[in-house]
């Protein structure tokens, strides 16, 4: 509990450093609603196979690929979205009885530490693959229809940038915490 007069002298967070987060937050829940979205046609397309399969006898040839396309997008691409609102796994056990500044400094810790080296190897990788895909015109061998896998491994690298943008929010969120004590 903070003591009234504690209150008083608590500065307010820098601008500056309320601007960034929120411009970062912003572009999560944005591409978060947008990616959203992926969900409508996956549901069409797995709708229609079923259909196609199961009234009609006439199983499509292309549903396996934009099923997995689909759904390996949306969930890829919301994982920035999902760090925004605390979705991924934690251990909770010890993590809910620390202070807020306890939390703040195990958090920038690992942020720095693992986070942020594994998301750059992460994006580098999928950058590369990227490039090779679309220099090469990579499609895909799961199917007789063949779709081109070049926008779908595009995306990795995508995930990634927007991770890496979500992690230097939930980074600068950690070391106010653990410099002042209390949320941002």
């Amino acid at each position: 509990m903070v003591d009234r007069s504690e209150w008083h002298e608590r500065r307010a967070p820098p601008t500056a450093l309320v601007s960034t987060v929120r411009a970062i937050d912003g572009v999560a829940e944005t591409s978060g609603h947008i990616f959203c979205w992926l969900a409508v046609p996956l549901v069409l397309a797995l709708t229609w196979e079923v259909l196609a399969r199961y009234a009609f006898h006439a199983p499509t040839i292309w549903a396996y690929d934009v099923t997995y396309m689909l759904y390996g997008s949306m969930f890829m691409l919301g994982a920035a979205y999902t760090l925004y609102r605390g979705g991924h796994i934690r251990t909770d056990i010890f993590y809910q009885s620390w202070s807020v500044r306890t939390r703040g400094r195990v958090d920038a810790f690992l942020y720095l530490c693992l986070f942020f080296p594994g998301m750059a190897l992460f994006f580098w990788m999928g950058l590369q693959e990227a490039i090779q895909a679309w220099d090469i015109r990579e499609v895909s061998d799961a199917s007789p229809w063949r779709p081109p896998l070049y926008p779908f491994k595009t995306v990795i690298p995508v995930s990634a940038f927007l991770l890496i943008l979500q992690g230097v929010s939930e980074f600068l969120k950690s070391a106010y915490a653990a410099i002042e004590g209390r949320p941002l």
